[in-house]
């Protein structure tokens, strides 16, 4: 059974793509990676100052943009044929994953600051390795 969150991140997906169609927005055909750096800037800046207010129905309209900015980007790259937003996901559960050991593996924490140490430890391997 598809859960309804599942349904609209399909829904949204599909938007896109008529976005980005021949018949698609002119002007989101138009957009770059780089062209769209002020907007993503501006929807965190956003996120941020709705978070310091404590709005939350503002919070969710800026967590939107931020979706927004995140399914733009990977709609760019998907149709330049490098990867798409499941792609995306698929490389943000590894990571969730991989930095939290004590959750989803064998290690054993006794603290917060232990897990924030761990974290930062396993974040310092992974640039290693992609370096």
């Amino acid at each position: 059974m598809v859960s309804p969150g599942r349904t609209k991140f399909i829904e949204l997906k599909n938007v896109f793509q008529v976005l980005h169609s021949p018949k698609g927005c002119l002007w989101d055909k138009k957009q770059t990676h780089k062209s769209l750096i002020p907007y993503l800037r501006e929807e965190a800046e956003e996120f941020i100052d709705a978070l310091k207010s404590n709005k939350l129905e503002h919070m969710k309209e800026e967590l939107g943009d931020i979706l927004l900015q995140v399914m733009f980007h990977s709609q760019l790259a998907s149709k330049e044929g490098r990867f798409d937003i499941e792609d995306v996901i698929d490389v943000l559960i590894k990571k969730l994953k991989r930095r939290h050991p004590h959750v989803f593996g064998n290690v054993k924490v006794k603290s917060a600051k232990e897990i924030i140490s761990n974290w930062e430890r396993i974040k310092k391997t992974e640039k290693r390795r992609k370096k």
